[in-house]
């Protein structure tokens, strides 16, 4: 399911920027042996912005589908009315429209939220989570959720996303190409060696990139806290955070792609700490403790 939801979603985006950049003009970037750069950065920008804003659109239904989350529609037991309930006067709170609730099968202690805008979202919480953490604590993880939906957290993500997708494709085309013409000796003409070296700086470019979403990522997660504190309560929150930490032993269910919608995700050293989506549970603890002393 995972691998057809990504043709599809790669399918949408070439089907979008393949019309746009025809209706543009600007498909084709190259000029002899030089480059149209305002060409190119709109070619870019189109397959940039494509992509970040259909995995946006596409975002609640491939989050129910990853994480095999079931919507709670009519609460069948006293935990699930109590969660509806829960989520309800969170979002009355914030002043958002309810979100869907759901709850996915992970032993895991994790939550996320997702949507493309804070009156159509999901929040959706761990069966882990929901059985073992007192309800104060739920609720905090709930509030925090929230939090991420009220901010416009999956909205910022994209264009940010989106920016980033652009200048990587554009930066990576012009060093192909000014690498294309060195081996060429200007003679122009686009060989393997072009498309082998777009690549290359494609994932170089993306790695590099991919610091700067990891740092927003982590930026929205204090924040997020923070609301967290101020919809629930700072001494729920900071309990929750705790609850957190003590079971990162848990073997972790939740797909690759959703982790950054999460509220807990992996640890990570060296420089593979500048690519986490999340700060260190100590250091989101500690904020919140400086900040409600």
């Amino acid at each position: 399911m995972r691998i057809l939801l990504f043709l599809a979603t790669n399918l949408a985006v070439l089907l979008v920027a393949s019309i746009t950049l025809s209706i543009l003009g600007v498909d084709h970037y190259l000029e002899g042996s030089g480059l149209n750069l305002t060409s190119l950065l709109i070619f870019c920008a189109v397959f940039g912005f494509a992509g970040s804003f259909i995995s946006l659109f596409m975002s609640k239904f491939m989050a129910k589908r990853a994480t095999k989350t079931q919507i709670i529609t009519q609460p069948r037991t006293e935990d699930e009315r109590w969660l509806m309930e829960t989520v309800a006067e969170l979002s009355d709170k914030a002043g958002i429209k309810m979100p869907e609730v759901g709850i996915f099968p992970s032993q895991q202690s994790n939550a996320f939220a997702t949507g493309w805008n804070k009156n159509d979202a999901l929040v959706a919480v761990s069966s882990g989570l929901l059985q073992r953490f007192r309800r104060e604590e739920v609720r905090a993880v709930m509030a925090h959720e929230i939090g991420h939906v009220a901010n416009g957290d999956m909205v910022t993500l994209s264009l940010i996303q989106g920016v980033v997708n652009t200048f990587v494709m554009f930066f990576a085309r012009i060093a192909a190409h000014i690498v294309n013409n060195f081996i060429n000796r200007g003679q122009g003409g686009r060989g393997i060696g072009y498309f082998v070296t777009v690549i290359v700086f494609d994932i170089i470019f993306g790695i590099l990139a991919s610091v700067i979403v990891a740092w927003f990522s982590r930026k929205r997660e204090f924040r997020a806290d923070e609301a967290g504190a101020t919809l629930a309560s700072p001494a729920a929150m900071i309990s929750a955070l705790q609850r957190l930490k003590a079971e990162q032993g848990i073997p972790d269910q939740m797909p690759d792609q959703m982790l950054a919608f999460g509220i807990n995700s992996h640890l990570k050293d060296g420089f593979m700490k500048l690519l986490s989506t999340h700060p260190p549970l100590d250091d989101r603890i500690a904020a919140l403790m400086q900040q409600n002393r």
